[in-house]
């Protein structure tokens, strides 16, 4: 099938990506002149893992390509996707899809023969209406029929998460629009494609809520890591505990710095203004949002807990990316954090293996390091924010050589504290108790060896 795929940022590259690979035929469109011209020498603009490689396989068999001019590949499309974005809109919160409105009355005026035009794009509830009545008003005659079919793609893992779906959501109620994506989806199933199809209002619900879930369960076990704390459980014990019920489950229970990225942030204010609009209060989505907010802030705090004053101290962050195997720093946790230590009087210093370029942006005012070893060397501290494969690995004897203290705050509970009392460390966690240097400890509190600084700082 011919599929012209509006918007080439992270969920239009991938699925388009993807949907060549299942053998259509697919142009992806942007306004980005610069950004068109790299696809084409294949310099990919996002970081996830293998999208490389599948850009340049299926623009070597002819069939993916780009452009900036939509005209042809929607005049000649069984399906056009919008996957333009939608930003938290600056000051209330609501999704703005002003991106999404110009591009369906540019698709009205290109359409030609029957056309399914579909919202890949994360919109609020009765976008897909609004979409609907644009191309309608732009183009009368057009015969179309618009649906909703929202995507489910982790950062880091999106390809396996599109060619292996839990389940694919398709909004309409329409015959013909179902029978055309229920072609385009065949490919991913022998017998039958795991396709769930609904009214196109649902399917825009669906989207939001199952982020929304996702996000309460992140928050409700970092409400549990801090009770954990005060009255010394093991939030990871207590975690496995309750996700081994087949209720609960385990994912999504993973207790750290508090939720970022592009969607989850975003998607829980949208639904909370949907609410509002609708006259509905939706409480425990708006704690969440709230207790996040709080959460990440007060990991700067943890830091100077730790360390008991930051002034004039150099602190190592090892990660800045909002999580692993993405370059990707919108709402990271990393951000606060970092903030709040430099406001502390700290000196920051950080390494993440493929975010750095996206994090100076944001973080302007520390330094960049090129590996793990160069960042700790002469620190008073270690934060680890992002739980790269990397880090999960380090060789700790020289990360201790190198650092004027021994002290490291792992925010993703990366390693195990009697390990690190062991070799040395005090070592603070998320939900878990305090270790301190074995044969360190005075009086009940842990008392750091002094060191003699190796480095300059």
């Amino acid at each position: 099938m011919r599929i012209a795929m509006i918007g080439t940022g992270y969920v239009g590259l991938v699925s388009g990506a993807c949907f060549a690979d299942f053998g259509h035929q697919v142009t992806c469109v942007d306004k980005d002149a610069g950004k068109i011209e790299a696809l084409r020498r294949g310099e990919i603009p996002i970081f996830e893992p293998g999208l490389d490689a599948l850009v340049a396989s299926n623009v070597k068999a002819r069939r993916l390509d780009f452009t900036t001019d939509l005209t042809a590949p929607v005049a000649e499309a069984d399906a056009v996707f919008i996957a333009v974005g939608t930003p938290s809109r600056r000051g209330d919160g609501h999704a703005d899809l002003s991106h999404v409105h110009a591009a369906a009355r540019e698709i009205a005026a290109a359409l030609t023969g029957f056309t399914v035009v579909v919202t890949k794009s994360t919109v609020p509830v009765g976008t897909g209406d609004e979409v609907e009545r644009l191309i309608s008003e732009a183009n009368p005659s057009a015969d179309v029929v618009v649906a909703s079919n929202p995507e489910f793609l982790r950062e880091g893992a999106a390809i396996r998460d599109f060619k292996f779906p839990d389940r694919i959501v398709v909004g309409t109620s329409d015959e013909r629009g179902r029978k055309v994506l229920g072609d385009i989806y065949r490919p991913l199933s022998l017998n039958q494609a795991p396709v769930m199809f609904t009214a196109r209002r649902t399917a825009e619900l669906i989207k939001y809520a199952a982020n929304a879930f996702l996000a309460t369960k992140i928050t409700f076990i970092n409400e549990i890591a801090d009770l954990s704390e005060k009255v010394g459980a093991d939030v990871q014990e207590v975690a496995r505990g309750i996700g081994l019920d087949n209720r609960i489950g385990s994912k999504f229970l993973h207790a750290g710095p508090g939720f970022g990225g592009s969607c989850f942030p975003k998607d829980t204010r949208a639904l909370v203004k949907i609410a509002q609009d609708h006259d509905v209060q939706l409480r425990i989505v708006e704690a969440v949002l709230g207790v996040n907010d709080i959460r990440k802030r007060a990991m700067a705090r943890k830091v100077l807990n730790v360390v008991g004053g930051l002034r004039g101290k150099t602190v190592a962050v090892l990660g800045l990316t909002f999580k692993p195997d993405t370059d990707d720093m919108r709402e990271a946790p990393s951000i606060p954090l970092v903030i709040g230590l430099l406001d502390m009087g700290a000196k920051v210093r950080a390494h993440d293996p493929v975010g750095m370029e996206q994090a100076r942006k944001e973080l302007p005012d520390i330094e960049y390091c090129k590996d793990p070893y160069a960042c700790v060397r002469g620190a008073d501290a270690l934060v680890i924010i992002t739980e790269w494969a990397q880090f999960r690995a380090l060789d700790l004897k020289r990360l201790k050589r190198e650092m004027a203290q021994p002290v490291i705050v792992d925010l993703r509970n990366i390693y195990r504290p009697d390990d690190m009392a062991a070799l040395g460390f005090l070592y603070e966690s998320i939900g878990r108790r305090r270790t301190s240097p074995i044969n360190l400890v005075e009086g009940g509190r842990a008392k750091l060896a002094p060191q003699v600084r190796r480095h300059s700082v």
